[in-house]
């Protein structure tokens, strides 16, 4: 990866950045923030940690997002002064960002982006592929630290997926998660699981380290440095003639952005559900 430009130092802009230069993820990632000097002071802080970290990313703040127009990934993150990108602001975002870069992949890191993807999907040709939310992914690593809290098991050995719209419309496809190879389904009973349902759809919205693990994540999927599923907001498509709204669904990552929708087997009851919950 080239260039990777991370449009927000707030404090979860400053968590990816500096997770990005950890994993060496590109050769320069690009922090920008028009507050003061708030960019360039976390590029510093981050390069000054390079030693101790291994990395051997350059990484350089700026106030002008015309700077990215050269990266290869862009992450909408959060405003050192305003919080995450959203509303009329993160949509006008979303246009200029389609203006200087429409090859580019972006990724909407925050919880409250939902609208920005399916903003930034019809901005640009290929948009479904090339915008996505990765919020999700930081509810689906929750999701399956709990079901492993609940067999005394570990993380690492849980697979689940979680598709919908947080926090309401959650749909968790249980007949189709496992743990160590094992079905959910065995081990954990139904009541217990209608109450995971609950907790799960309490923990939204995740917190900026979650957050920032997700999109490092996909970062990572993006640059085959892992083939695994992960949980994002994708824009609808409405190729069918049916209008339907962004929604969390497991998927595979490229160099392209998204390679496909992995849509578990559902049960007619989330079926119906996914349906709702996607439905305008």
């Amino acid at each position: 990866m080239r260039e990777i430009a991370i449009v927000g130092a707030g404090q979860l802009g400053g968590i990816i950045a500096y997770g990005l230069a950890r994993r060496n993820a590109a050769a320069t990632v690009r922090i920008i923030d028009a507050h003061g000097h708030v960019a360039e002071g976390k590029a510093l802080d981050i390069t000054q940690c390079a030693p101790l970290s291994g990395s051997a990313v350059t990484v350089v703040g700026s106030t002008d997002v015309m700077t990215a127009a050269a990266a290869d990934i862009i992450i909408v993150a959060d405003r050192a002064d305003r919080g995450e990108w959203q509303g009329e602001e993160g949509t006008d975002l979303m246009g200029r960002l389609a203006r200087l870069a429409p090859a580019a992949i972006v990724l909407c890191a925050g919880h409250s982006q939902r609208g920005l993807v399916e903003e930034g999907a019809r901005l640009v040709p290929a948009g479904r592929e090339r915008t996505l939310g990765t919020a999700p992914e930081a509810l689906a690593g929750a999701a399956r630290a709990l079901v492993a809290l609940a067999v005394d098991g570990s993380a690492r050995d849980v697979a689940l997926s979680l598709l919908g719209v947080p926090p309401s419309r959650i749909v968790i496809p249980w007949n189709d998660a496992t743990l160590a190879g094992f079905a959910v389904t065995s081990l954990i009973s139904e009541p217990m699981r209608r109450q995971l349902d609950h907790r799960i759809a309490g923990l939204w919205p995740p917190g900026p380290y979650a957050l920032a693990a997700a999109v490092t994540n996909a970062v990572d999927a993006i640059d085959h440095r892992t083939r695994a599923v992960l949980c994002c907001f994708v824009a609808p498509d409405d190729t069918a003639g049916r209008r339907t709204r962004t929604a969390a669904l497991p998927v595979r990552l490229g160099p392209e952005g998204l390679e496909r929708v992995v849509l578990p087997t559902l049960e007619v009851v989330d079926r119906i559900a996914l349906d709702n919950a996607m439905l305008l």
